[in-house]
């Protein structure tokens, strides 16, 4: 059983506890995403699920950069993209086609994180995808998918192709695009989200070595799973969460405002 984590700040008026605890986790996940630079300027995107409202969830203020972002600026939105709260801002429209897409699909994607950065794209447009050469790759290639281009995402007819592709797995690479993680919390995709941006860039250090790699055993991978639960103590991304969040409360507070 994972590690409670509580709120620091109080709900505002009309906003339940559960509510409120999703969006300091959220907004949290967007300031990390700025603090690993993992960001692209305004243009990729992080959603979660709000409890209890069906497949209504938050996502980022279009137009504010990661840093800036708050418990209380996140948008509400429902699956057909209309605001649920009195936001002054837009939603982008790519990640709300992207985002809507798995959170209708997927009952357990309680949270949805997607990238553009160089590392992951680099890999992306590598024919063979995320090759098993590292301790950390075995983690994500437990639990990948791929989807191929069709443009920016801003098309209704490409979400049943990007769900198909996904299916029931954590991780999804966004051909000539990015990387995309699931998660049951926040926690979870974010740190699904940090061993996919690893493994990525260990893979281009190592390839621009110019040494022939070594690889691991297909077995080492069926069973990383387990490792990963044995290693974390069965606590999984809660383990690292709440550190993470004393981090931004050194270096970029504010978050739960």
């Amino acid at each position: 059983m994972g590690i409670p984590i509580a709120s620091r700040s109080t709900p505002p008026e009309g906003c339940t506890p559960e509510e409120w605890q999703v969006r300091v986790d959220l907004a949290a996940a967007y300031r990390l995403v700025a603090l690993f630079k993992w960001d692209d300027l305004i243009f990729t995107h992080i959603s979660a699920r709000v409890p209890g409202q069906g497949h209504a969830f938050l996502i980022n203020p279009y137009g504010m950069m990661f840093e800036e972002i708050t418990a209380s600026s996140l948008v509400k939105v429902d699956v057909d993209g209309r605001k649920l709260d009195d936001s002054p801002y837009p939603v982008n429209p790519a990640g709300f086609t992207i985002h809507s897409a798995v959170h209708a699909a997927r009952e357990d994607a309680q949270c949805v994180l997607h990238t553009h950065t160089l590392n992951g794209v680099a890999v992306s447009a590598q024919r063979d995808g995320l090759l098993p050469i590292s301790q950390h790759s075995i983690f994500v290639l437990a639990s990948l998918a791929y989807h191929d281009y069709e443009g920016v995402a801003l098309r209704d007819d490409e979400k049943p192709r990007l769900v198909a592709d996904l299916g029931d797995r954590r991780h999804l690479m966004l051909r000539n695009h990015g990387l995309l993680t699931v998660g049951r919390s926040v926690a979870e995709a974010f740190q699904a989200m940090y061993f996919f941006e690893a493994a990525c860039t260990i893979q281009l250090r190592a390839m621009a070595g110019g040494a022939p790699l070594t690889t691991i055993e297909p077995e080492i991978i069926r069973t990383a799973m387990a490792q990963a639960a044995q290693v974390t103590k069965g606590q999984g991304a809660n383990l690292a969460w709440p550190g993470l969040k004393r981090r931004l409360d050194r270096q970029l507070p504010g978050y739960d405002a």
